[in-house]
């Protein structure tokens, strides 16, 4: 991002429809994100792994405090997006492995969220 742009608080979705525990995958002024709460707190990531790109949405499990893709097992924490772990459980043994060892090893983007007028809003 270069200096000049400015970062916003969009609104995602009412406080009501995000449950302890659950997650969601929105699209939030233009971008897709995965929205979640966990231990009682909100987060907000990219919405989609960074090692193939699958749904984190669709199956991803969110445990001591990490998110873990399960195509392929790549964990990133949910505070700051740090890659813990990258691809270790080829599910389709050699397209995984070959996938993982092509495809540079990235953090996951996270996005600040807050509630405001029971809405749960992210910064972008």
């Amino acid at each position: 991002m270069s200096g000049t742009e400015e970062l916003n608080w969009h609104d995602a979705i009412k406080v009501s429809k995000l449950k302890n525990g659950k997650k969601k995958m929105l699209r939030v002024n233009g971008k897709m994100v995965l929205l979640g709460m966990h231990e009682g707190a909100y987060f907000a990531t990219e919405a989609l792994c960074r090692h193939m790109r699958w749904p984190l949405a669709w199956g991803g499990k969110v445990k001591d405090d990490c998110i873990r893709c399960p195509l392929h097992q790549t964990t990133h924490q949910i505070a700051d997006g740090e890659l813990v772990e990258w691809a270790p459980f080829p599910l389709f043994p050699p397209f995984g492995k070959v996938v993982g060892k092509l495809s540079k090893q990235k953090d996951l983007q996270v996005y600040p969220t807050r509630v405001q007028e029971s809405k749960i809003q992210i910064q972008i």
